[in-house]
This record gives structure tokens, sequence and C-alpha cells, in this order.
């Protein structure tokens, strides 16, 4: 009787032992995997959720998110209009669900759709804007060019088309200092 307690005794040891083991791996792999998200992870997972983002250089906004690439997000239904967010400008986001797409799965063609190919189309649509910058600041006109890693805004008065005798000057924003553009809801 008493050899057999001892063996139940050892198994109830090792069984738990491994379970530890066990438990420990699981841990340490789903930090590992974990580490791997991007928040555009994040982002591709939340279409149609309505979230809050919150800018590095101020400024607030609660979207629904529309679609995201690389290093961009976009948020409409905002009360103020839709809004292009710059990854790099983003301090924070709410609302979020609590999964996340697989790290790279968004394919090669999604993967070269950044920032400066959506404000591209911006551009091609004429569309009025707000620029805002990661300091804080915002400018209003139209985007009338697109670089590798700038855009050229032409400045002129909210809601005025974009005339010769309306733009007081031509301004160049690195991408690097973008934090968001703004249009009237619809126009994205």
């Amino acid at each position: 009787m008493r050899w057999e307690r001892l063996f139940a005794d050892l198994e109830t040891e090792l069984a738990a032992a491994e379970a530890a083991e066990r438990d420990a791996e699981v841990a340490e792999r789903t930090r590992a995997e974990v580490a791997k998200l991007r928040l555009v992870d994040r982002l591709r997972v939340a279409d149609g959720v309505e979230v809050a983002v919150t800018l590095v250089g101020g400024g607030d906004w609660c979207g629904v998110v529309a679609d995201a690439g690389p290093d961009w997000v976009l948020l409409i239904g905002d009360r103020r209009g839709d809004v292009l967010v710059s990854l790099a400008a983003v301090r924070s986001v709410t609302g979020l669900p609590p999964w996340s797409a697989v790290p790279g799965s968004e394919g090669r063609v999604a993967e070269r759709f950044r920032i400066g190919a959506v404000l591209r189309g911006v551009a091609r649509d004429r569309a009025a804007v707000r620029v805002l910058l990661r300091d804080g600041d915002a400018y209003h006109g139209t985007v009338d060019r697109v670089g590798a890693d700038f855009l050229e805004l032409a400045e002129h008065d909210p809601g005025e088309p974009r005339r010769p005798g309306a733009v007081r000057r031509i301004r160049l924003v690195p991408f690097a200092a973008l934090a968001a553009v703004e249009t009237p809801p619809g126009q994205l």
C-alpha cells in the first residue's frame, strides 16, 4: 500500500511540474508573439470600430476606422470631418478590440500603400484640407503636390476653393512633421 501512495505522489508531483513548465512556455511564447505586433496590426482588425486617437502635438479624434495602411489610419465620422492620421504622430488609441492581425499578413501591395500614395489621391481630388503638424500647428489649403517624403500645401482660407488669387503661400510639409490631414465629412 505504501508503494502505491509513493508512486501516486510522485506522479502528482511530475504532472504538476509538467503543467508548470508548459504554462511557462506558453507565457513566454505569448510574450514573444506580442512583441512582434505593430500598431498597424492592431488597427487593421478594427475596421468599422469606433476609436479615439490622441496625437503627439495635441488633438483628439473619435471616429470609425475606415482603413489602415503601414503608416496611416483613416477615421471617419468625427464631427469635424474625416481624418487621415500619420501613425508616427499617434500618442494613444482607445477603443481597439483585443485581437490583432498577424504581423506581415497585409501583403506586398498593401505594405507599399504608404501615406504618400493616399495623399497623392487627396491632391488629385483637389479637396480643401486642414493639415495638422506634430507640434500642434495647423494650416488650411489644398494639397498641390506630394513627393517621396513631403507634401506641398497651397494655403488659402478654409472653405474657399484653390484659386491663384486666393493662395497666400505654398508650404512644404515633410511627412516627419505631419500629424494628420483633415477633410470635411465624406471627402477622403
